[in-house]
């Protein structure tokens, strides 16, 4: 590729990488962070958590807990393979806009009900499964909107940091922050966690709809030109 020819012969590609990214797709870089970290946050929140809560407010015996993650498995899966057409037939802003929206909507519904003792350990097994059923999809639309929205020359360099920086505050953040909500043994206390990450979910899927980029039905080359096209 002849810009990055030119910037390896100049010796540096990194910063100006970086400075493509903050400035000619500031907007996009925008939208790819906020997607990557709240999606990470309330994935991994609840993922790396969930044996916590079955345990500790369910009382389900440590050795059946593997038992309930069967359903939520299945709704991970079930959610992309069901809804990603409908990002290319409905639109991506709409669609992404809709599966964070709805996924921070239900978790914070969930995280109410949870509060309220409505919900046994089934019930709350029912809750994730169907939350996360909008939410994996919701997260591969996160990887598709930074994959196909930045220049050729650039795009590995966009995923990798806003993977490690979605992986900071989603990997490390989420079942921290989770973590120590749940040794509180409180309800209330756990609940705070969830309206948290609920909020996150809107909020990106607001900004995705309002400053996404409507890319279905287009060549990558047509959303985000070659630099060295330029």
């Amino acid at each position: 590729l002849v810009w990055h020819r030119r910037q390896r012969h100049e010796g540096d590609w990194f910063v100006p990488s970086l400075r493509v990214l903050a400035t000619t797709y500031r907007k996009r870089a925008l939208v790819g962070v906020v997607l990557m970290a709240a999606q990470a946050f309330c994935y991994n929140a609840v993922f790396f958590t969930y044996s916590l809560v079955l345990t500790k407010f369910y009382d389900v015996p440590g050795k059946s807990v593997g038992w309930y993650i069967l359903p939520f498995a299945a709704g991970n899966l079930l959610g992309p393979i069901l809804l990603g057409r409908l990002f290319d037939s409905v639109g991506r802003r709409v669609m992404i806009g809709a599966t964070y929206g709805l996924s921070g909507l239900l978790l914070a519904a969930s995280g109410w009900a949870f509060a309220e003792g409505w919900l046994d350990a089934t019930g709350q097994t029912v809750a994730w499964s169907v939350i996360f059923f909008f939410a994996s999809a919701a997260a591969s639309s996160a990887y598709l909107t930074v994959g196909e929205t930045f220049p050729l020359e650039v795009r590995a360099i966009a995923i990798a940091l806003f993977y490690a920086f979605g992986t900071g505050v989603g990997g490390v953040a989420g079942p921290s922050v989770f973590g120590a909500l749940i040794q509180t043994g409180s309800r209330q206390e756990l609940l705070l966690g969830y309206l948290f990450g609920g909020a996150l979910m809107i909020i990106a899927g607001i900004v995705a709809y309002v400053w996404g980029t409507d890319a279905e039905k287009r060549s990558l080359e047509t959303v985000a030109p070659p630099l060295s096209a330029a």
